[in-house]
């Protein structure tokens, strides 16, 4: 009985790249004749408009409650009984004002709890407060 020679049937072990490439040429083809239909919109004749005017920036008042309670209104600090008074004019100066809270994360909350009560109280609607993204440790 005769034996076939080992080296006919011995697997390759080389990749053939020729199906790959194959491949690769078929999908660039794809893409290439696909794209422009995705680029491409619904065509609209917009109107003309005349320009409009600016819009006002809102008046964006910052209130920080320190660590030790105090309150500051625009860097300037303000006796509790005062910000109700204070908020009040600045409302009427603006009637679109803001106010952004910024209190330490020391603060009891009670404190800012009556702190927007009060700027509750003196009629402003939009109320923010500001955080950091990860809690900076303070010297004590």
């Amino acid at each position: 009985m005769a034996l076939l020679p080992q080296s006919d049937y011995t697997p390759m072990s080389e990749i053939n790249v020729t199906p790959l490439v194959d491949v690769m040429l078929v999908l660039l083809v794809i893409f290439m004749v696909t794209a422009p239909f995705l680029l491409q919109a619904v065509p609209v004749n917009l109107p003309k408009t005349a320009p409009v005017a600016k819009l006002e920036p809102v008046k964006k008042v910052e209130l920080i409650i320190a660590a030790d309670g105090q309150i500051y209104v625009d860097q300037e600090q303000v006796a509790g009984e005062d910000l109700e008074t204070r908020l009040q004019s600045l409302l009427q100066t603006n009637p679109d004002t803001s106010v952004q809270i910024k209190a330490d994360y020391r603060v009891v909350y009670g404190r800012i709890a009556e702190v927007m009560a009060a700027v509750s109280r003196s009629g402003i609607t939009r109320l923010s407060f500001v955080t950091a993204s990860e809690r900076v440790n303070a010297a004590p």
